[in-house]
């Protein structure tokens, strides 16, 4: 379900830049942006690029990933 809200024309019009490269909709575009400045303030010590990563990452197709083997490779 949607609602509609208010926003400034300046934060929609670099929302609507960044989520035509990034493959979002505009509002997919300030709801991703929306989650990791929650994200930053419910996890301070943690840094926002690592928190980016997260949330990707929660997002991309599991069958690319490669398990991690432990004691390979002389570890």
């Amino acid at each position: 379900m949607g609602i509609s809200i208010r926003i400034d024309e300046t934060i929609y019009n670099q929302a609507k830049m960044v989520a035509g490269a990034e493959c979002r909709s505009i509002p997919n575009q300030i709801e991703f942006w929306a989650m990791i400045g929650k994200c930053a303030l419910d996890n301070p010590d943690m840094p926002i690029e690592f928190i980016r990563d997260l949330l990707i990452s929660k997002h991309q197709d599991r069958a690319l990933a490669e398990p991690f083997k432990f004691g390979e490779n002389g570890g």
